[in-house]
């Protein structure tokens, strides 16, 4: 298992790297630059945005700004945000735990809904309600992310307001309130974002579980178990959950990049100030150090899942580190 977990993070340094070049190539060969995107008064004189381009290198040839770049993040800097008039760190870091709070949320209660729904189809595989739970899993798991957070924005939202519309928290509250009351305030702003990625991901995680659990309950093995006496709980709760369970664990670390994109867009819809708010607003005024520190951050925080994923994967079948290896 510790070689596993050694190749993986030299495969994660080998993937932040490239993700930061591309990142950073791309960007730069677009058009404008910050300095344009920020200076669009047309009475700012050339000069002055030529001095500002001077003083940020960008009026160098780009091998040599990615060169200071890359000097720069050895360093641990990310520079400075040209949108947010502070270090990429400082924004970096007021952003990350409500991203983290968003996606945990979503994936803890995904994996405990869908494993949960996906089990009891499988032990009433071919029911008239293991085949409507599919039709309606099939459903959610092919409606986009975006159309979804509208409808329970304009639902639940606007139409019967049961929930906030967008922020963190109540504007009146921010910041005067701590305590309880701003727990739960924190908490009902967060239940609509963490309800749209928690309905498609747990759909995605039921099939899955399904599936692998009903081939489980039907194979050799079980039907040895099963004619030695154990109780069919005991045979589902001890033995085939657990069997059944590595699919699953795979399918969590395969959806994790799926996670961290549709948390962008949730973000911004329901004005959740994470990660994806941040990185929408800086490709807007082309913040360079902004999206590509946003870009690595994210490729490490799929790399970190999938690592995760490999580990409680090999827990559960120790044959799987060695598959791996």
């Amino acid at each position: 298992m510790w070689i596993l977990a050694r190749r993986r993070l030299f495969d994660a340094a080998i993937v932040v790297w490239l993700v930061g070049t591309l990142s950073f190539a791309l960007l730069h060969l677009a058009p404008s630059d910050p300095i344009a995107a920020a200076m669009t008064d047309p009475r700012v004189a050339p000069s002055v945005r030529a001095h500002w381009r001077a003083a940020y290198a960008l009026d160098q040839p780009l091998i040599e700004q990615y060169a200071r770049y890359v000097a720069a993040l050895a360093r641990g800097d990310l520079g400075y945000s040209f949108s947010q008039f502070r270090p990429v760190a400082d924004a970096l870091g007021e952003a990350l735990p409500y991203s983290f709070l968003l996606m945990g949320t979503s994936l803890v209660t995904s994996v405990i809904i869908g494993a949960a729904i996906g089990a009891w189809q499988a032990v009433r595989a071919g029911k008239p309600m293991d085949r409507t739970l599919s039709v309606v899993t099939s459903g959610l798991g092919a409606i986009p992310e975006v159309w979804l957070a509208l409808m329970l924005l304009t639902v639940l939202g606007a139409e019967f307001a049961i929930f906030p519309l967008s922020g963190r928290c109540d504007p009146v509250l921010c910041g005067t309130s701590n305590g309880w009351r701003a727990l739960i305030d924190g908490g009902y702003h967060l239940v609509l974002p963490a309800l749209t990625l928690t309905l498609l991901f747990s759909a995605v995680f039921a099939r899955v579980q399904r599936v692998a659990l009903h081939a489980v309950l039907h194979d050799e093995i079980t039907r040895r178990t099963r004619a030695k006496g154990v109780s069919e709980r005991r045979l589902l709760t001890h033995h085939a959950m657990r069997r059944a369970a590595r699919p699953l664990a795979t399918t969590v670390g395969l959806s994790l990049p799926a996670l961290v994109g549709g948390s962008v867009f949730i973000e911004r819809v329901f004005g959740w100030p994470g990660m994806g708010s941040l990185l929408v607003s800086a490709i807007g005024v082309r913040d360079y150090p902004l999206v590509t520190a946003t870009a690595m951050i994210g490729s490490l925080l799929v790399l970190f899942g999938s690592l995760l994923t490999d580990g409680v994967a090999a827990l559960l079948d120790p044959r799987w580190t060695n598959a791996s290896t």
